[in-house]
């Protein structure tokens, strides 16, 4: 008998009394007897076969600097120190602009691997899996600040309030793991740019499709999913209350109507409960062995925030969570940029080549999107962000959304590949440029998602992740 019949035929308390002790035909065991749709975070079909499963964004906010990392330019280390050879545009201010001039790469560089990718030495563990790596050296977005050029990365927009890459992913796809979120960020609030709830919200996609943050912002925190503990109450009392909340909330849409709030509110409730089950496990490191943990850097200073990051995102695509978030801060080097980019190199270099290494050993990296960049690149022309203290040692590199590097693995991508180029001083992108859009459409192309068909119709019109933008990049698809 359906609810809402039930409701007719009893007095309001008795129903309620009825579906909270799970006598008869109202005893609710999940979302169908709540009236809610059929599972919407269940697996669905894609559009055409897909090459990926599931995705890992390594996040790098704050703008890696492509010419110091994987873009050697020989013509910026020869008229290194010398006026700038372009004309920057008219209205372009920066901090310390009246003093720039061309900046040399910092780093050595030197080859690796079969595919003789070129990159720095300050990244040792990353040369050793170079032939997986599938490198595009031509990345460009439309914003050079950081709010709006993270905003786009997440959302495909700067400004506009939209739905995150993740939501958009887990829209059309679901999950495979009905006991875990299927789009988690972790230590998501690494800086107040990085960390706004707009950057992993689901927007105007119900609400059971946004990201769900795990872990602090403060690396000395444990990355845990908190009050995911089951209380003392046993499985069944436990379920017998919940049985009381969700009659409530549903006798209240009964009489006012439908409310996609909390419709998704009553979605989150039954996932919370089935997490207890499985998400303490699942955050719990001491299962990994000794072996694993040092792979990854986990018992290291420098290494264990990322480290702790990538092994959790390791375990959670194990698990069957669609679409993880790895998010790291610092890459923001307006000054003292030759003290700080050998840092974050060493914060990343061994946790990452640790993923990619456990997921290739799995069995996980065919069919395991990894990606890897921040919202934009760092200009061949320095600032002195100083003070006045004039020296090599303060000076650091501006925002360059014009061309940039962002490298893919697994999932589908050609391995051991270098694909776009940027002009000789490694500012703007010259030959196989890659928009954020087309980025973001061969994302989901490989995921087996048509970009062009994944729509959601609201406020009258139908949105998509890449708005009316956006072709699939199959040059570098396998």
């Amino acid at each position: 008998m359906d609810h809402r019949h039930a409701y007719s035929a009893l007095s309001r308390r008795q129903w309620l009394r009825q579906s909270a002790l799970g006598f008869g035909s109202l005893a609710f065991t999940g979302l169908a007897a709540h009236g809610l749709e059929a599972n919407p975070l269940a697996p669905k079909a894609p559009h055409h076969p897909a090459r990926a499963k599931r995705v890992i964004f390594l996040f790098m906010q704050g703008g890696p600097s492509q010419m110091d990392l994987f873009d050697y330019k020989p013509k910026l280390k020869e008229l290194s120190g010398q006026p700038l050879p372009f004309q920057l545009p008219s209205n372009y201010e920066a901090p310390g602009l009246q003093k720039t001039k061309l900046m040399a790469p910092i780093s050595p560089f030197r080859h690796a691997g079969q595919s003789g990718l070129y990159l720095s030495e300050w990244l040792p563990e990353m040369a050793t899996i170079a032939d997986e790596l599938c490198v595009l050296r031509a990345v460009h977005v439309d914003a050079e600040a950081h709010a709006p050029a993270v905003r786009q990365m997440h959302t495909g927009h700067t400004v506009q309030v939209r739905p995150a890459m993740g939501s958009w992913v887990l829209y059309g796809l679901g999950t495979e793991n009905q006991n875990m979120p299927g789009y988690i960020t972790l230590r998501q609030a690494v800086t107040g740019d990085a960390g706004s709830p707009r950057n992993f919200s689901s927007a105007f996609l119900p609400v059971v499709y946004q990201g769900t943050p795990v872990g602090s912002p403060d690396p000395a925190d444990p990355p845990i999913i908190r009050h995911t503990a089951r209380p003392d109450a046993d499985a069944s009392a436990q379920r017998r209350q919940l049985n009381f909340i969700q009659a409530l909330n549903e006798d209240h849409l009964t009489r006012h109507g439908h409310d996609a709030d909390m419709r998704g509110m009553m979605q989150a409730y039954e996932l919370a409960f089935r997490m207890q089950v499985e998400a303490p496990g699942l955050m719990d490191l001491a299962k990994e062995s000794k072996a694993t943990l040092d792979a990854y850097g986990v018992n290291e200073p420098e290494t264990r925030d990322i480290g702790t990051q990538c092994l959790l995102a390791r375990r959670l695509v194990e698990a069957g969570v669609r679409f993880v978030q790895v998010n790291d801060g610092g890459w923001d080097h307006h000054a003292s940029i030759r003290s700080g980019l050998p840092k974050k190199c060493r914060n990343v270099d061994k946790p990452v080549t640790a993923l990619i290494r456990d997921l290739k050993q799995r069995g996980l990296l065919n069919d395991t999107l990894v990606i890897w960049g921040g919202e934009f690149g760092r200009t061949p022309f320095d600032q002195d962000l100083s003070l006045g203290v004039d020296g090599e040692q303060t000076r650091g590199r501006e925002h360059n959304p014009h061309g940039f590097t962002m490298w893919m693995a697994g999932g589908g991508v050609k391995p051991g590949i270098v694909y776009g180029q940027t002009d000789e001083f490694g500012y703007h992108g010259v030959e196989g440029k890659i928009h954020l859009h087309d980025l973001h459409a061969t994302i989901l192309h490989l995921l087996g998602l048509d970009h062009e068909r994944l729509t959601h119709r609201y406020a009258g019109r139908d949105f998509r992740l890449t708005d009316v933008y956006g072709r699939v990049v199959r040059e570098i698809l396998a």
